[in-house]
């Protein structure tokens, strides 16, 4: 084909979407928030606003970015910048020196006041908390990496962050940085009165935990704080003798049966309410489970799969169970953190800038998880209910935000002038709308169950 080239001085982004995502944060008067945060002041008169830098830290992730020299592809796109009220910005190392300011007490009183900020934004009670962790493997020396449980890269150093998740949003509600060699449960009872904190006046209703967190020091804390709970119990041999021996099995569908008995671990202070269910391998093909091993070749037992739940709900015993396997949304999320939102990339040798760069990234994440359900509101119907479609970032990448758009002024105002074909142009213009008048603060109820 033959074809010449040419160019333009004309300014156009490939990211006008992302205009939509700057009405809401305007709505939500994030940089005024960010200014009354308390972040590190600039060296000098010269120095960029640290707001500034933080918003291109923003940016830059729901861009692509996941290295800091990324933040390169939004420093050359003025119309970018305009979007979102930055007249000039700064290097991919200026944003660094940021986070090279920030130390403990720092980010706790930073990102302390943001979560409080955020969720008073929110109109949604008897929160559904999700505990977890995760194994952030790193290259080099950076501090507080070790060498702990790393099941993909066995032997490489690494971190262990603990995560809260709001079940209910899908937002995270904490994020502490810890080093590679920390134990699922160390400091777990700080960190969840540090989560509730952050919640403000909202109340917890459940609180799930994988078996990682089941001792007898966090469960003593959740009874102490009357927070319910369903953690998941490790399959010791104590525990398996007791499933093998409790009668009252009861069936739940082909393939799965239920027990409900109390159980008292040789660690723990008192006897508590136990959910047994197991899971044949014949009947079900995704049997889920594990295979009591002390009774490995027995004839009947070797055929089921078993898990516990420790809790002290008086629920039914499929609820509980039903309950507890919404938990396992949390894996999604922190999958989608590390390859959507490069949770796992942002790295600096300093051990508490590396925890202030992963807060904004958790931070980033919560505006975009605020974005999809409080405007796009898509929905899909399952079991009688409406329920959130949540699109990934990449796919709200590639199907909204990559618009190539240029800002012109028309009489005495500027307008965002976008590159779209006739079909989507309504839906989008609805969008632009809801997104300048929703109300405060923000009805969740009204989209999302975490049922």
């Amino acid at each position: 084909m033959d074809m010449e080239l040419q160019f333009s001085d004309e300014q156009i982004t490939p990211w006008g979407g992302l205009g939509l995502m700057g009405q809401m944060l305007d709505r939500l008067q994030l940089p005024q928030m960010l200014r009354q945060a308390g972040l590190p002041a600039p060296g000098s008169g010269r120095g960029y606003a640290p707001e500034q830098l933080v918003m291109q830290f923003l940016l830059s992730i729901w861009c692509g970015g996941n290295r800091f020299a990324h933040a390169e592809v939004t420093r050359f796109d003025p119309v970018l910048g305009e979007l979102f009220g930055i007249r000039k910005m700064a290097n991919f190392k200026a944003v660094m020196r940021l986070l090279d300011k920030f130390d403990q007490p720092r980010n706790d009183q930073v990102f302390g006041f943001i979560y409080r900020w955020l969720f008073g934004q929110l109109q949604l009670d008897h929160l559904t908390l999700d505990l977890d962790s995760t194994v952030i493997a790193r290259y080099g020396q950076p501090e507080g990496a070790a060498k702990g449980y790393n099941p993909r890269k066995p032997g490489r150093l690494s971190h262990h962050p603990l995560m809260a998740f709001v079940a209910d949003t899908r937002m995270m509600a904490n994020c502490w940085l810890r080093p590679g060699n920390s134990a699922s449960a160390n400091n777990v009872q700080a960190f969840l009165s540090d989560t509730l904190a952050h919640l403000g006046d909202k109340t917890v209703g459940l609180v799930r935990a994988d078996s990682g967190f089941c001792e007898q020091a966090f469960l003593a804390e959740l009874e102490r704080q009357k927070l319910s709970y369903i953690v998941a119990l490790k399959l010791n041999q104590p525990l398996q003798r007791a499933l093998v021996s409790v009668g009252g099995w009861w069936q739940l569908d082909e393939g799965i049966q239920l027990c409900r008995f109390e159980y008292q671990s040789a660690a723990w202070d008192k006897p508590r309410w136990v959910i047994g269910i197991r899971q044949h391998v014949r009947l079900k093909a995704d049997a889920k489970g594990k295979q009591l091993s002390l009774f490995a070749d027995d004839q009947v037992h070797k055929h089921w799969r078993y898990a516990a739940l420790v809790t002290d709900l008086s629920l039914p015993a499929q609820e509980i169970w039903r309950s507890y396997r919404g938990r396992a949304d949390c894996e999604n999320r922190i999958k989608e953190l590390k390859y959507d939102f490069g949770a796992d990339s942002f790295c600096m040798q300093n051990f508490w800038a590396t925890e202030a760069a992963l807060q904004w990234v958790m931070l980033a994440f919560n505006l975009m998880s605020l974005f999809r359900q409080a405007l796009l509101q898509s929905t899909i119907t399952r079991a009688g209910k409406p329920r959130p479609i949540q699109h990934t970032l990449s796919t709200l990448r590639q199907q909204l935000f990559a618009k190539a758009g240029r800002i012109v002024q028309e009489k005495n105002k500027r307008v965002l002038n976008l590159a779209m074909t006739m079909r989507p142009r309504q839906w989008f213009e609805g969008l632009w709308n809801r997104a300048r008048t929703f109300e405060m603060p923000i009805d969740f109820s009204l989209h999302f169950s975490s049922a």
